[in-house]
């Protein structure tokens, strides 16, 4: 075997570690600001996007797929469609909500 060629193993993550990553979490979310207003604001314009921009369709698909938690092949039976006629409704919709919510900070 070439000398250049080898490499240490890497250090195991310990669970020294992982309280460390714990703390830190929660070190943050005790310092960091206040985004409540923001968050209310979003959800107030993602409703709004929901029922005045989407088709039917695409808010019933993002409805059982997020909301319901609804696998694509999942709506795709129960609607007697295609699972790619599924996705690419919920890429059309989710596309719609992007261009319309990008700028509701």
């Amino acid at each position: 075997m070439a000398a250049g060629r080898y490499s240490a193993p890497q250090r195991a993550i310990t669970r020294r570690d992982n309280e460390f990553i714990g703390d830190l979490a929660a070190w943050e979310r005790e310092n960091s600001e206040d985004n409540s207003e923001q968050l209310s604001r979003l959800r107030r314009n993602m409703r709004k996007v929901r029922e005045m921009e989407l088709t039917d369709k695409q808010a019933e698909m993002i409805h059982l797929y997020y909301d319901l938690g609804m696998s694509i092949p999942q709506i795709a039976r129960e609607k007697g469609l295609h699972k790619s006629s599924v996705s690419r409704t919920l890429a059309r919709g989710r596309e719609r909500l992007k261009r319309y919510l990008q700028y509701s900070f």
